[in-house]
């Protein structure tokens, strides 16, 4: 779809929107005011421009009534300028109405199990309260299948300790086994640190791999004694190294020659059959990739090996995921991505306008095919800078800036710089630090974030361009509250509104309407930029001119 650019009289250069990934609205009398006092960069924003909140969770944002927001939604949201029609929302449908076991992909699993490898299926899942990464049902409704089809489950249950309570796997573990029983096993554990790291530390989702895989982990007897040790060590279950439990040593594989190639060689492959129930694919993607051998960095592609021979963990078409985790890697998916048409990022470069995405690399997906609704690709005239998140360090809490000073310094070099139209900036602090139960480090966090957006805002004023502000999902880092109120206030603010703030000097007699959600910032992006809204956004533009 192609839009016409209208005349650029008024049109701000750059129109720059700054995420503050997981910055929730607070409630209360005071709302975010102790907040705002430890950052006063946002505060001098928040008194002297145009603002309004956004809902950013549950139906607003396209999941289940009283979902807690989460940035992958949130971004998809906010470039799509309508509510997603998420993966989640769709297999929560298909099980409501009893249709998951008919599903092609996962009927096709278990009849590869049973009927052609003789084998067990590994199942894949974090296991947790909130539902953000996986669902609970979805597992239990899959074991119950498994248990029709006659396939015997091994699950690797990943422990989340973030969104939940740092301690509440066993309340969570027992009823899976009782679900199990007579099904299956629990084969190993790992908290989601190890399993689902998304950062580029390799090391630790090799540990997870290699229990998985290999069976090379240490033993405890039971599921309850494997956390019992952790908690007598002090490690919280996000952080528990991966665990081989009970009989389980690893899958069941075998060396067989390769004669695809001129020089036939001989390889590990696993004769089994794998499915990963996670229904965020920005955490399972670099354990799919060490699962499936693709797109790894070289060092990590020699450690996947047996005696000198590669080890293919599935042979092909053999493991299997409930949504997309890359479409490079080619897996057959249960419910695949549905792209989304005309998203921001999409109409901007058809009208020829240029766009930079910039990020540090914990939020890479969000800034690039997230809001891009589902594009992988760049698109024509976008660019994209992301900057190394720290690696030297086993916590953000231990690094609490993270990489926003050089986020910021890319930011407002390309605002300097005047290349682009457009600029997608993204602080993954809030977001990172919103489970460390650190006050001092939420504290240092919420400083880098206010003073990265203080050199941004100077650039843009600079620039004589124009600056929103928002966020794709609220979080409690900022709460700066004890640790026994943390798991609470996170629920609360993870579904509380966001601020949106809207900074533009040549636009200052704008107000904004309240009752807003995350949809409604594509459309006020557009807007601003005096283009067009395409028919297939649904949401509705924020300013209100006086």
């Amino acid at each position: 779809m192609s839009h016409a650019a209208p005349p650029s009289v008024g049109r701000p250069r750059p129109l720059v929107l700054c995420v503050l990934d997981g910055f929730g609205e607070q409630t209360g009398a005071d709302g975010n005011a102790g907040v705002l006092a430890r950052m006063p960069r946002l505060a001098e924003i928040a008194r002297s421009s145009p603002r309004t909140t956004l809902a950013a969770s549950g139906a607003d944002v396209g999941l289940h009534e009283g979902a807690l927001g989460c940035s992958a939604t949130g971004h998809l949201g906010l470039g799509a300028g309508r509510i997603p029609r998420t993966e989640r929302v769709r297999i929560d449908e298909a099980l409501a109405l009893e249709k998951l076991a008919t599903n092609e992909v996962l009927a096709h699993t278990f009849t590869i199990a049973k009927e052609i490898l003789n084998s067990r299926l590994h199942l894949f899942c974090l296991v947790s309260t909130a539902d953000v990464h996986a669902s609970r049902a979805h597992l239990h409704e899959v074991i119950r299948m498994a248990r029709f089809f006659e396939v015997q489950v091994v699950l690797h249950a990943f422990l989340d300790g973030r969104h939940a309570s740092a301690e509440a796997a066993w309340e969570l573990l027992a009823p899976v086994e009782e679900t199990l029983r007579g099904t299956g096993v629990i084969g190993t554990l790992s908290g989601r640190h190890f399993a689902m790291d998304r950062s580029g530390r390799w090391d630790r989702t090799w540990t997870t791999y290699q229990a998985i895989v290999r069976g090379q982990a240490n033993h405890a007897t039971t599921a309850f004694d494997a956390l019992q040790e952790g908690h007598a060590m002090g490690i919280t279950e996000d952080w528990l190294p991966p665990v081989r439990i009970g009989e389980y040593e690893g899958m069941v594989g075998t060396f067989m020659a390769d004669f695809a190639s001129n020089v036939p060689s001989w390889k590990w492959f696993g004769e089994e059959v794998g499915l990963s129930l996670n229904v965020r694919a920005d955490r399972m993607r670099q354990l799919s990739a060490m699962f499936v051998r693709h797109d790894l960095p070289a060092e990590v592609t020699e450690w996947l090996s047996d005696r000198g021979k590669a080890v293919h963990a599935f042979q092909e078409h053999c493991y299997r995921t409930l949504v997309e985790h890359d479409p490079a890697m080619g897996l057959p998916v249960a419910f695949p991505r549905e792209v989304v048409s005309d998203s921001f990022g999409e109409v901007i470069a058809s009208a020829g306008f240029t766009q930079l995405r910039c990020a540090e690399s914990e939020k890479e997906p969000h800034v690039t095919w997230m809001f891009s609704g589902g594009h992988a690709a760049p698109f024509t005239g976008e660019e994209r800078r992301i900057v190394p998140s720290p690696r030297d360090v086993e916590r953000y809490a231990e690094r609490p800036e993270m990489s926003a000073a050089k986020v910021a310094e890319e930011a407002a070099a390309a605002v300097t710089g005047g290349a682009f139209d457009f600029i997608l900036v993204n602080f993954a602090n809030v977001d990172a630090l919103a489970h460390a139960q650190n006050v001092e480090a939420a504290g240092r966090g919420l400083a880098a974030v206010d003073a990265g957006i203080g050199v941004i805002a100077d650039a843009v004023r600079a620039a004589g361009g124009a600056l929103v502000i928002t966020a794709a999902h609220g979080s409690g880092a900022q709460t700066a509250q004890p640790a026994e109120n943390q798991e609470g206030l996170h629920g609360e603010l993870a579904r509380a509104p966001v601020p949106f703030y809207y900074v533009n000097e040549a636009d200052a007699a704008v107000s904004l309407r309240s009752g807003g959600r995350l949809e409604d910032v594509a459309p006020t992006l557009l807007e601003i930029l005096g283009l067009p809204q395409p028919a297939g956004m649904t949401g509705r533009s924020l300013r209100a001119p006086a």
